[in-house]
């Protein structure tokens, strides 16, 4: 490496200074200037190794953050590399100037500062000093406490922050709190604040809001999400996040932006703060502006418990996705500059690694990034009531952090959901997860069911067999992918989170437009209300796919929009000039539009296959066989004439059902049933617990449908 030349403070000063803050007890005093010197800084790849591994001796199990006790405000970081470390205090976050107070640092590697003082509602961040860096450079970054309770954010690509002192104020939870759900009854609904409430067909007020989803006699959010029934909501990343990228055509630190001219991170996978809600929920604008201050107010903790009990009120849990593979890629004043040997896995000459393919992977083995996790974890259950986490890529978290986070939240909730998004850094492990207790997403299903792609990856559905895939797999899926079954990866039928959709990829509609050949994903669409409404054809396969998901043992999960074959149309009318206009959209991570805009005008349109979800979903809430039958209590039966026909039984809890499938695309099958009198309570028009007619001896099943039928007592 070329030596670089930095501006330092002197050993003999730093000592000088250190004297003099013990003996006038200067922790909390205002920062004096000192003489500089400059020296010669040569970095040594094998020194950085040996440090970098010495670093996991370092921890503290003082409390961190800020905090208020006997009249005086605490503030507290971890950050053993660091060489100095300036705690900054603002009246205003957008103020230019701050006041600066030196910290000091203990054994352990945590930095404190101690202010006279109840402070609640002061603003503060850090400035850090690194090895080799100029301990007079008054232009650091200002670096936002990674234990910060709630924090302002600008909204700019560097996504500049200040942490708030928040004050414990009493919450009135009105008698709600954790909802204990056994695992074998949830049925999950995958959504974004925003956009269950963003369009205006919601009929929302504060639209977009933590506030707007719970508004009630409204056509959109909470009330929509209860009349279909689900019993709980898996909101995409809530904890604060950057909000931006960087510019359309610009660059930063050699990444030049030519994928996002939207220069937005609309689903949130960036985290910047652990332990605070996003604020980006809390604001009541209808467009995204840009170089504003927002969540000064704090309010975002306030809203996001309002939502919490405004689903525990209706029996609805609540899981939060969140993201601790990365950190926020492109922000300026985190953990990246606080300590970057510490926080980030490292190469040998100390460039980030990132096997998230998000630019820097967070260590999770450190033991202080551990507990980072596993408190930020126990932080939203205590002071939040959250029900669950889905944690994202999370191959990428160390196993000792997995099982400790379940741990010590089962402390709490016995009944705590937990799910891994069971890959990343090319490692897919669903089975590890279930041998730690842990569900999972379950790809084998998605893919076996729905297809891998619409083009030339179709699934059974289709009346196709995509990859490897064969009725012995379907057989597995049907019992909930068990180890069992050879081709499995569960320990417990309650470990599969069974999806066909998620925000990732195509929606399920628009993946079924593309496969059945009846829209080109190429083409421009220019009326989308009319492109939206089902073909007979889509209407089928729709149906079949919602069928088999919520009939099969294990874990429904379905994503918001997916019941009504929402269709992700990017708009032609955008101030962004994206060649895609127009067309369906694949990965809509940066669009905060009408392409993710729940618009419940296309609900209506298409409200017969919303019906048939929330007939299926009564179905399998009612009669537990659909949830918690045992392996021995299913039996199958190929049919005769087809490989895509297939019936199984189910004998549970004195009921007797069978379900009968035909993917076949080209013939209807007749199916011949038991002995006994039975009822139909599923056809290929309908679905829920009222019998629809009898059924006799042999029964027939038109192609691309399925039926559900149940012993008459």
């Amino acid at each position: 490496m070329p030596i670089q030349t930095k501006t330092i403070m002197s050993r003999s000063f730093l000592i000088i200074i250190l004297f003099l803050s013990l003996s006038q007890n200067i922790i909390g005093e205002k920062l004096f200037v000192t003489e500089k010197r400059t020296v010669v800084y040569q970095p040594d790849t094998t020194e950085f190794i040996k440090r970098y591994k010495e670093l996991d001796k370092y921890y503290s199990d003082k409390r961190l953050g800020s905090f208020v006790e006997n009249g005086k405000t605490y503030f507290r970081l971890f950050a053993p590399s660091a060489e100095s470390v300036r705690l900054c205090t603002f009246e205003k976050p957008e103020d230019k100037k701050c006041k600066e107070f030196f910290m000091l640092k203990d054994n352990d590697g945590v930095w404190e500062a101690e202010l006279e003082g109840e402070l609640y509602g002061l603003f503060y961040g850090y400035k850090v000093y690194n090895k080799g860096e100029d301990f007079s450079n008054t232009n650091k970054p200002i670096c936002v406490d990674p234990y910060s309770k709630a924090v302002a954010t600008k909204t700019t690509y560097l996504n500049p922050r200040r942490s708030i002192v928040v004050k414990d104020l009493p919450y009135d939870w009105q008698g709600t709190s954790w909802l204990q759900f056994d695992w074998r009854d949830l049925i999950i609904y995958e959504m974004h604040v925003r956009d269950m409430t963003a369009h205006k067909s919601s009929g929302v007020k504060n639209r977009g809001t933590y506030q707007g989803l719970i508004e009630k006699g409204k056509k959109g959010g909470i009330d929509y999400i209860k009349t279909l029934g689900v019993n709980a909501v898996e909101i995409l990343p809530a904890q604060e996040f950057g909000y931006c990228e960087i510019p359309y055509r610009d660059s930063i630190e050699g990444k030049f932006n030519t994928w996002n001219p939207y220069e937005r991170n609309h689903w949130g996978y960036m985290t910047g703060v652990f332990f605070a809600p996003a604020s980006y929920y809390s604001e009541r604008w209808n467009n995204f502006r840009w170089n504003e201050w927002i969540g000064k107010e704090g309010k975002q903790t306030t809203d996001f418990k309002d939502m919490v009990k405004a689903f525990h009120k209706e029996g609805i849990a609540v899981i939060m996705d969140v993201v601790y593979n990365h950190l926020s890629e492109y922000e300026v004043g985190n953990l990246k500059q606080i300590d970057k040997e510490y926080y980030f896995r490292l190469d040998s000459k100390g460039n980030y690694i990132s096997q998230s393919w998000c630019g820097n992977d967070l260590k999770t083995e450190r033991p202080m990034v551990r507990r980072l996790i596993v408190e930020s974890i126990l932080h939203w259950m205590k002071e939040y009531k959250v029900d669950g986490f889905r944690f994202d890529l999370s191959t990428l978290i160390d196993w000792k952090t997995i099982e400790e986070i379940r741990q010590r939240a089962l402390q709490i909730n016995p009944n705590v959901i937990l799910i891994g998004e069971a890959w990343g850094g090319g490692g897919y492990s669903p089975d590890g997860f279930s041998k730690k207790g842990y569900a999972a997403w379950n790809d084998q299903i998605r893919n076996g069911i729905k297809g891998e792609n619409p083009f030339n990856g179709l699934g059974w559905i289709f009346g196709e067999w995509f990859n490897n895939n064969s009725v012995k797999r379907i057989k597995s899926y049907v019992n909930g992918t068990l180890v069992r079954d050879t081709l499995g990866l569960f320990q417990k039928k309650e470990h599969s989170i069974n999806y066909l959709e998620s925000h990732d990829g195509y929606t399920l509609g628009d993946f079924i437009r593309i496969g059945s050949r009846e829209v080109n994903p190429e083409s421009k669409i220019k009326n989308v209300d009319k492109h939206v409404k089902l073909t007979p054809l889509q209407t089928k396969l729709n149906k079949l796919g919602a069928l088999f998901i919520l009939t099969a043992q294990g874990i429904p999960m379905i994503h918001a929009g997916q019941e009504f074959a929402r269709s992700k149309v990017i708009p032609h009318r955008i101030r962004v000039n994206d060649p895609e206009r127009g067309r369906m959209d694949h990965n809509s991570y940066n669009k905060d539009n009408e392409t993710n805009y729940i618009n419940y005008k296309h609900f209506e349109t298409n409200k017969e296959l919303f019906d048939y979800y929330k007939g299926l979903i009564e179905l399998r809430k009612k009669y537990e066989a659909f949830s918690r039958s045992g392996y021995d209590n299913i039996s199958f039966l190929e049919h005769p004439l087809s490989k895509f026909g297939l019936a199984y039984s189910i004998n549970y809890g004195g009921e007797v059902f069978i379900v009968l499938l035909n993917a076949d695309k080209n013939m209807e099958l007749e199916f011949p049933l038991p002995d006994g009198k039975w009822e139909i309570l599923v056809d290929k028009n309908n679905a829920g617990i009222k019998p629809l007619r009898d059924a006799e001896n042999v029964i027939k099943v038109e192609s691309t449908t399925g039926i559900v039928i149940r012993k008459k007592n």
